[in-house]
């Protein structure tokens, strides 16, 4: 091959994104000063990010940079198989009008302590569209350079081509009636083509959004025609773990029931009452959003996006385990439940409580504290608020579709399910 052939090739590789993920996507934020990153369908807030295919549902991405001033940021969108890895197709074949658009939409903060600046953007539009459904992964970074990336995150198209039916139920396993959840669902695949359900057919399930926890069915325990029947007895088992904790900072001039002491002055810190180890044998009901967060501002202000302000918040943590035993972190959908030095709590041996300090915009805000054991890479959900029955969860059950000779996989029915509707 000739120097200008290979040339060529190595510029068509890079141009149809070859250069790019070996690993699976995952919602990332790769600077600091980015915050209060919100993706969801514009018909609700903080809802799931999925939207249907030649529709005119639209996805709303926002986030505040707290650099201030205004910067070039631009973004694009790549499709994904079912377990978030690119598909080898070019992007002219997802992708309609650009491949990438620069957001443009974006205001200053106003009558804030910490200065801030807010982008949005709304898609599928005319400059982005989609033409196919399946997983996507929206990319944003800054002056048209793929290499300065500042956040990545997980949306969804779906194409409904199934039906389903789904429903939570106490587990076979007697031991685990009183602990765990257990999701049971039927995919009615219609006309759709398929000719070996065992691998064209994937049915993903989460709960409460988790990645980390999702389960992946890629048989079905019975086929009666058209209908696939996941209802194995030891499949789809979910720990119900307990309601998410919770604190409110819409106002940052009175106390909630979770607010321990605000003080203002150059900046805002707000002091939450000491959270108890809450695993008892028990289960107590407590309204929850599910691991979500809601930004909000009651303190006189019109338009949260921008005259919500940002405050020093102080976590507490009382458990008998210490440093020795493992680590606790503290998750929900406000950090992604990612573990990481940000999200870890740090051991005081003079209390024998753990502390955290985040920088969090005013708001209503989920969360929940895990933890990794010493030497192992096994997360317990259950350390500090133990797993009930009872606890209200939110599931969402995604299907693909992927035949033989695909050269991408599809998304063809999704059904979300709550717990309280059983």
């Amino acid at each position: 091959m000739s120097r200008i052939a290979l040339c060529i090739c190595i510029a068509l590789f890079f141009s149809a994104g070859g250069y790019a993920q070996t690993t699976p996507y995952t919602d990332q934020v790769f600077q600091p000063g980015i915050k209060t990153v919100e993706l969801y369908n514009t018909k609700k807030a903080q809802s799931f990010p999925l939207i249907e295919l030649n529709s005119r549902e639209q996805l709303l991405l926002g986030f505040d940079d707290l650099q201030g001033g205004s910067r070039n940021f631009y973004y694009t969108v790549e499709h994904c198989d079912e377990n978030w890895t690119p598909t080898n197709i070019s992007p002219a074949e997802y992708l309609q009008s650009f491949t990438e658009d620069q957001i443009r939409d974006y205001n200053y903060s106003s009558s804030t302590i910490q200065k801030y600046t807010h982008y949005e953007i709304r898609f599928p539009n005319d400059n982005i569209g989609l033409k196919i459904s399946g997983n996507y992964i929206l990319k944003v970074y800054e002056d048209g350079d793929k290499s300065k990336m500042v956040l990545t995150r997980r949306f969804y198209v779906a194409e409904p081509k199934v039906s389903t039916i789904a429903e939570v139920v106490p587990p076979s396993d007697n031991t685990l009636r009183e602990t765990d959840q257990k999701v049971n669902f039927e995919i009615n695949y219609g006309s759709l083509r398929v000719q070996n359900p065992n691998y064209d057919i994937r049915a993903l399930i989460m709960q409460n959004r988790r990645s980390e926890t999702a389960i992946l069915n890629t048989q079905p325990a019975s086929i009666r025609g058209n209908t696939l029947v996941y209802n194995d007895l030891s499949t789809n088992n979910f720990q119900g773990l307990n309601e998410f904790r919770h604190f409110d900072t819409r106002s940052l001039k009175l106390n909630s029931d979770r607010i321990s002491h605000i003080y203002r002055d150059t900046a805002n810190t707000v002091v939450l009452l000491i959270d108890p180890t809450n695993n008892q044998p028990n289960y107590s009901f407590y309204y929850d959003n599910d691991g979500k967060f809601f930004p909000g501002n009651q303190d006189g202000g019109s338009d949260p996006r921008i005259d919500a302000d940002y405050a020093h918040m102080y976590f507490t943590l009382a458990t008998t385990r210490s440093d020795n035993d493992g680590s606790a972190y503290i998750v929900g959908q406000f950090n992604n439940y990612q573990l990481s030095d940000a999200s870890k709590l740090t051991y005081d041996p003079t209390d024998h409580h753990y502390h955290i300090q985040l920088f969090l915009k005013q708001g209503v805000y989920d969360y929940e504290y895990v933890w990794v054991p010493k030497g192992s890479q096994k997360l317990d959900n259950t350390a500090f608020g133990g797993s009930h029955y009872e606890t209200e969860n939110e599931y969402e059950i995604l299907v693909y579709y992927h035949p033989s000779g695909a050269r991408w996989t599809e998304l063809v029915g999704f059904r979300g399910l709550n717990t309280t509707n059983r």
